[in-house]
């Protein structure tokens, strides 16, 4: 069990990062060096006059190599965690196949983003956000409760567990995410939902092939251990 935990999650989680990194490098970081001008100064937005930063991809070589360094290391760790969550699954009579690994990777995409950016959105260099500390605690708080609430609602048994999933997945969205007093910044609300919703694009078509993958690779490998039994 554990080789092929380990393997299906290495083998997915590259495969899933490199094509996360670039998408992120073709959409996301566009956006990001655009707000990077408004952050310095080198192009200024002010209410009611238009501005203009070319949202456009510029290759540089050691920033994109260490996005996509960055981004294979991120999904091989979520991999890690995906497929420890099947494995449990698999313990308890649940196929995995790459179909239902689709399902996995949409629902791991709830958790780690969709569930924590109806609170606090993907943000750019220079807008205007709460403390830190109590965003961080806010983020990993409602991925817990979704990842736990998700879990109680597909296995639970009877109306109660899937009851206590859904309140779960609710609490952390009734307690309401960390805002700051006002909102200011220097950079243009429609640049900041341009990221916001590439981001998310981003980050839902990299879940759905981490889920795919992992379910292809776990299948193919109990498949070679079925064969040298």
């Amino acid at each position: 069990m554990f080789r092929q935990v380990l393997t299906s999650a290495l083998f997915a989680g590259f495969a899933a990062g490199l094509i996360a990194a670039a998408l992120q490098l073709v959409f996301v970081q566009p956006v990001l060096l655009a707000s990077e001008l408004y952050e310095s100064g080198e192009v200024v937005h002010f209410a009611g006059q238009g501005s203009s930063a070319h949202v456009a991809w510029a290759f540089d070589p050691v920033r994109d190599m260490l996005s996509i360094l960055f981004a294979t290391l991120i999904y091989c760790g979520y991999a890690m965690l995906l497929v420890a969550a099947m494995a449990l699954a698999a313990l308890r009579g649940v196929e995995i196949t790459p179909r239902a690994g689709l399902l996995w990777g949409i629902a791991g995409f709830v958790a780690v983003h969709l569930a924590p950016a109806f609170g606090l959105p993907p943000e750019l260099p220079g807008s205007a956000a709460a403390d830190l500390g109590a965003r961080q605690v806010w983020w990993f708080s409602t991925v817990a409760a979704t990842g736990i609430g998700l879990w109680l609602i597909a296995f639970g048994t009877g109306p109660v567990p899937r009851v206590i999933g859904a309140l779960a997945i609710l609490a952390p969205q009734v307690i309401g995410a960390p805002h700051p007093d006002t909102f200011v910044g220097p950079v243009p609300p429609e640049l900041a939902g341009l990221f916001a919703a590439r981001a998310l694009g981003v980050g839902f078509a990299a879940w759905t092939l981490l889920g795919l993958f992992a379910g292809w690779f776990w299948q193919r490998e109990a498949t070679m251990q079925a064969q040298e039994a």
